[in-house]
């Protein structure tokens, strides 16, 4: 195989004792007489350690043919076998391999002090790893497989580079690292004890109080680890990371759980420490808004999910964050993506006159003396719409969502519907140990169909799953198959709680899309509580606001208008959207300049003239 080329073979997938090994008698070097792709026991001397079983395979990368041939692709029934042409730009060696046939990182960001660096991706291309690399959770083995290359090597491949002070920095012990893990609702798994607890050892600068109060998190710190929400764990990790005292910040997903008040406060308290001396931030982040906030440069992440990650140089925030979405790096000359990403901008959507297949009377629930409290006014939901639901955490969005779905009885009003409901709630638990086709084809007659393949399982992007088991699925992946397992249930009212967590900007989108067109092209009735405001923008043709208290009381008046939703569930933030000139996309107007005066004097928060 040429040196731009990689064979990946995925052995989660890869299932010898159900097929004929196809790859291995069809390979046109096997054919010849030569050993491109045989058994991992016929690769390895006995004893020798190795990933997958005896049985599974191995591809030679330098007698492969490379992607020209294909043909072991093409014979996997089980789609386990990548062969991937790399960039030719990209000449180095990887930074990380993780094993033969694994995936490859090639390139590192560059940490700066004083700054916030940015890295934006999709998902599965190795940021995380990246940052793993630089928190010297992994050592780097510049893609040699069974020899690990010493610390010489390693800084010698760096050299002259903005990364060999850092690197040296990390070999001699004198950079400290702060790191707040990615999927924070797996911190229960790693401690046990109050939150309190968690927090107190973590004290370092002294600032502890301070971020418990901004980050609104006082209410929890006594309660035991195990019984706080997403939104709570993501706040007290980012508690716990700030209050360190290090001289590097790597901040893998800030967001995921958190409503934009929220953000916006994480987003001023990671900028407020970087601005703070000669500390340095790393951020790993899916909200555009976000980043292009917070962040002073970004590196673009790409290559092939689970394959292979090329993290780029440095760019600025705003010209990176168009040349990913345009999916064409102008610095690289390379086109990461056949299409690009578009943020369509319309004016509201005209309010639909269908049918009402729900009128719900005024609803409320109390959880009790002194505890959390809902007041819903009574409204309407009609036939072929997208009624968008936003408003803080804590304010009863999710309670409202599990009073239609019949999860929970209001304390005054009936609400016997009579409605088949598909509901896919905020916090995803599968613990079912089955495969995720079995699993959705459980749920539906049509799996499989034409239909279904193309309006649920291609813009949700099944089809690398489908043979996993649901408890192997990361926080992105389960989404996906969450949304999907509602979609194909047959239901009057579909009913869906924060379906963007996870997903990186791209599956978004097709996220967005699919729940839109679904329901467009069935005459069905969605109801979508989210914290992503485009992509609410782009679902919905009606607005349910929430304010109150959060944890305390929350309140709904019936759904309204789109403007006149966004303009009010805004304004109770005091954050205005401008849209870029060349992306269309929202971004956030940094607070009390010139446009976001103007914008608040002409009471238009989002739908700007």
């Amino acid at each position: 195989m040429a040196d731009d080329s990689i064979a990946v073979v995925d052995l989660d997938r890869c299932q010898p004792d159900r097929c004929s090994y196809e790859c291995v008698n069809f390979c046109p070097p096997n054919r010849t007489g030569k050993e491109c792709i045989i058994t991992r026991d016929e690769r390895f001397e006995e004893g020798e350690p190795f990933q997958g079983t005896d049985d599974q395979v191995w591809i030679s990368e330098e007698i492969c043919l490379g992607e020209t041939c294909g043909i072991c692709v093409e014979k996997c029934p089980f789609d386990a076998i990548e062969i991937i042409n790399l960039p030719q730009e990209l000449d180095d060696d990887p930074v990380h391999r993780y094993g033969e046939n694994s995936f490859a990182l090639y390139g590192l960001p560059a940490p700066q002090e004083g700054r916030v660096t940015g890295i934006l991706g999709p998902n599965g291309i190795g940021k995380t790893t990246a940052v793993r690399i630089l928190a010297d959770e992994l050592a780097p083995n510049l893609g040699q497989i069974g020899t690990e290359p010493d610390w010489d090597e390693i800084l010698d491949t760096y050299r002259g580079t903005e990364l060999q002070e850092y690197l040296e920095s990390m070999r001699d012990g004198d950079v400290t690292v702060a790191r707040k893990p990615q999927y924070v609702d797996q911190i229960p798994d790693q401690f046990d004890g109050p939150t309190s607890q968690l927090l107190e050892q973590t004290d370092e600068r002294g600032v502890l109080d301070d971020l418990v109060e901004r980050l609104g998190i006082a209410p929890v710190v006594d309660q035991h680890i195990d019984t706080l929400s997403g939104g709570e764990l993501q706040r007290v990790a980012l508690a716990a990371t700030l209050a360190r005292d290090a001289d590097f910040y790597f901040l893998d997903e800030i967001t995921p759980y958190l409503d934009i008040g929220q953000r916006m406060t994480a987003a001023r308290l990671v900028r407020e420490l970087a601005d703070d001396g000669d500390r340095s931030m790393l951020v790993v982040e899916h909200d555009l808004a976000i980043l292009d906030l917070l962040a002073d440069a970004i590196h673009v992440a790409y290559g092939q999910p689970g394959a292979f990650g090329v993290i780029t140089d440095p760019k600025s925030v705003k010209g990176g964050i168009n040349e990913y979405l345009s999916g064409y790096l102008d610095n690289e000359n390379m086109r990461i993506r056949e299409t690009n990403i578009e943020f369509e901008e319309h004016a509201p959507r005209t309010i639909s006159t269908g049918d009402v297949v729900i009128e719900y009377p005024e609803l409320t629930k109390s959880y009790g003396e002194g505890e959390f409290s809902l007041e819903v006014e009574a409204g309407t939901i009609r036939e072929s719409e997208v009624l968008g639901v936003v408003g803080p955490n804590g304010i009863g969005k999710s309670t409202f969502a599990k009073l239609l779905a019949g999860k929970l009885e209001s304390d005054t009003g009936s609400l016997d519907s009579g409605l088949d409901i598909a509901y896919k709630p905020q916090y995803i638990d599968i613990d079912q140990p089955m495969r995720v086709d079995a699993f959705l084809a459980s749920i539906t007659d049509d799996f499989g169909s034409s239909y279904w393949t193309t309006e649920i399982a291609q813009p949700l992007q099944l089809d690398a799953v489908m043979e996993q088991n649901l408890t192997d699925l990361s926080g992105g992946e389960r989404q996906r198959v969450a949304i999907a397992a509602c979609l194909s249930e047959d239901a009057d009212l579909y009913l869906l709680d924060e379906p963007s967590a996870h997903l990186d900007v791209e599956q978004r989108v097709l996220a967005t899309s699919a729940i839109r067109r679904y329901a467009e092209n069935h005459d069905a009735t969605a109801l979508v509580i989210d914290h992503d405001i485009y992509m609410i923008d782009l679902l919905a043709d009606r607005l349910l606001v929430f304010d109150g208290e959060p944890a305390e009381h929350g309140h709904a008046a019936p759904p309204q208008g789109m403007r006149d939703g966004m303009n009010e569930f805004l304004s109770n933030l005091d954050i205005t959207f401008r849209r870029d000139e060349r992306t269309s996309r929202p971004r956030i107007n940094k607070p009390d300049s010139q446009l976001d005066r103007e914008q608040k004097n002409k009471g238009e928060y989002y739908y700007a003239p």
